[in-house]
């Protein structure tokens, strides 16, 4: 895995009713501080990214359809220097995790489902447009393509 990267899988209780979803708690090993939750959705297909935040760590976890995650590592002193990860997040079982993304990695997000995938974000610190870089989905330094079929 990338350095820094961890991914967290979580617990959800299903029965006739409906289920409950696990994210993050402040007793677990992984949480660092609380900065804010927001929800934000990806239509079907559709790429968000390239993102980079310069001090906030991520916790993304999705309750409602699928994902892809992808994170680069372009850290001149990381051990996994150049190295590119893909990772799958939704509500199903097999899927239900919580990925933590560490400062200073370029990461993207794919929707997976039909409709519009919920990624819920806990970070440690509130959003602040100024911490944070931008690139377009088609950035030429990194080194991956999006699928078109979100397949």
């Amino acid at each position: 895995m990338i350095d820094g990267v961890v991914r967290h899988p979580l617990r959800q209780f299903v029965d006739e009713r409906g289920r409950t979803m696990h994210m993050l708690r402040n007793d677990d090993p992984h949480f660092r501080a609380f900065g804010e939750i927001y929800f934000s959705g990806v239509a079907y297909g559709k790429v968000k990214g390239w993102y980079r935040h310069r001090e906030k760590t991520l916790n993304y976890a999705v309750p409602s359809g699928a994902i892809r995650v992808v994170i680069y590592d372009d850290r001149a002193d990381s051990p996994t220097h150049g190295r590119l990860e893909e990772y799958r997040l939704g509500e199903g079982e097999a899927d239900y995790a919580l990925l933590t993304i560490p400062p200073l990695l370029w990461y993207g997000v794919q929707g997976l489902a039909r409709g519009v995938s919920i990624i819920a974000n806990c970070s440690d610190l509130p959003n602040d447009p100024a911490e944070s870089d931008r690139k377009p989905a088609d950035a030429a330094d990194v080194p991956y393509r999006w699928p078109a079929d979100a397949a």
